[in-house]
């Protein structure tokens, strides 16, 4: 049997690994170069794609923030729950979604 939840944070802990090394490589890169981030034409590139993985690296530990979130739910018993009316989450939804917290109506 598939553990969804287990399986999004195991992606997500390596979306985080990833981005972080890439983002590591990106400011070594920068570092190790003499590029004036103002003057030269690659400078906003490299500031620009430094920013964009940091973007990114937020956005996959938010992703892993609400992934543990559900499985505390799981826990406690209130998985499928929506926090915003208290009406099951339809299964769908926690197939396509495994870490919503709310259901399709509260979510618009």
């Amino acid at each position: 049997m598939s553990d969804p939840l287990g399986e999004e944070r195991a992606a997500a802990l390596a979306q985080i690994a990833a981005l972080t090394r890439e983002f590591d490589e990106v400011v070594a890169a920068s570092q190790a170069s003499n590029a004036d981030d103002e003057h030269d034409p690659e400078g906003a590139t490299i500031a620009f794609e430094r920013q964009q993985i940091a973007a990114l690296l937020e956005q996959a530990r938010r992703r892993l923030t609400d992934v543990e979130a559900a499985i505390r739910s799981v826990e406690a018993g209130i998985y499928g729950i929506c926090e915003t009316c208290g009406r099951p989450i339809a299964p769908e939804r926690l197939a396509a979604r495994p870490a919503t917290r709310t259901c399709i109506n509260c979510a618009v």
